[in-house]
């Protein structure tokens, strides 16, 4: 009690050790654990999420080169190729959707068990067309080290591929994925659309939005304010357990 308070100082470089060391997954592990009677190891969820980044669109400009005076970039052609934002050099310019606009983001994704609806896996990654998959194979393939049984995954049409339906497969991961067909054939068949666990799946999908709108609102992960990958993936993990946090007084205990 009679100890001389900390200089601000001090403070500023206990922030930085937290935000670099790997505290919100060892916090993140930590409420896992304490959610073990809630959670199965049968049935999960896979999705991602645009997180706009703390960066305007005028800060997206030629990597050669910044605007001139009086230039503006209303008009121009922009791409993550020719451009780059110069607040956040790591946030690429990304759309969701075809209809959506284009902002400067990265992409958090979340494994979810379908029993309970929490958050038992996230990643966050670069915005790109490729990120979603890419991510739910890191992730799922951590899962699957720990989990030796088949287990199933239900994920939205944008991860119907015949690449990642049968990464999954070579897994030993059952993909409860909806069938992408339009134009097209869907890598999931009739083997596995007949099961009722598929159903069950396909009906379980909307509790991975769950966790992203309460992050996003209560969280305010809408628009972050940090700046690069390392920080903002921080930032998801830690607010991803906030959720947890918020979720497991509202659940039963499993039976034995």
């Amino acid at each position: 009690m009679d100890e001389e308070v900390w200089v601000p100082t001090v403070f500023t470089k206990n922030r930085e050790r937290v935000l670099k060391q790997s505290v919100a997954e060892s916090f993140f592990r930590r409420v896992l654990k304490q959610a073990q009677p809630y959670l199965s190891d049968e049935h999960f969820t896979v999705d991602g999420t645009l997180i706009e980044a703390w960066a305007s669109q005028k800060s997206f400009q030629p990597k050669d080169g910044g605007w001139g005076e009086g230039e503006n970039f209303h008009g121009q052609k922009r791409s993550n190729q020719t451009h780059e934002s110069k607040t956040d050099g790591e946030a690429k310019l990304y759309r969701k959707s075809s209809g959506s606009e284009a902002r400067l983001s990265y992409l958090g994704h979340t494994l979810v068990e379908n029993r309970s609806g929490l958050i038992v896996g996230t990643y966050l990654t670069q915005a790109d067309g490729h990120a979603e998959r890419d991510a739910a194979l890191l992730m799922l393939y951590a899962k699957r080290k720990k989990i030796r049984k088949r287990f199933t995954v239900g994920a939205d049409k944008a991860y119907d591929t015949q690449d990642f339906v049968q990464a999954l497969r070579e897994m030993n991961i059952t993909p409860h994925l909806a069938q992408n067909d339009r134009n097209r054939s869907s890598a999931i068949d009739g083997r596995t659309t007949r099961h009722a666990s598929y159903r069950i799946s396909q009906a379980k999908r909307y509790w991975v939005e769950k966790p992203f709108g309460w992050m996003k609102t209560v969280g305010a992960l809408r628009k972050v304010k940090f700046r690069g990958r390392d920080k903002v993936w921080w930032l998801f993990t830690f607010t991803a357990a906030a959720f947890n946090l918020w979720r497991i007084p509202k659940l039963p205990a499993a039976p034995c």
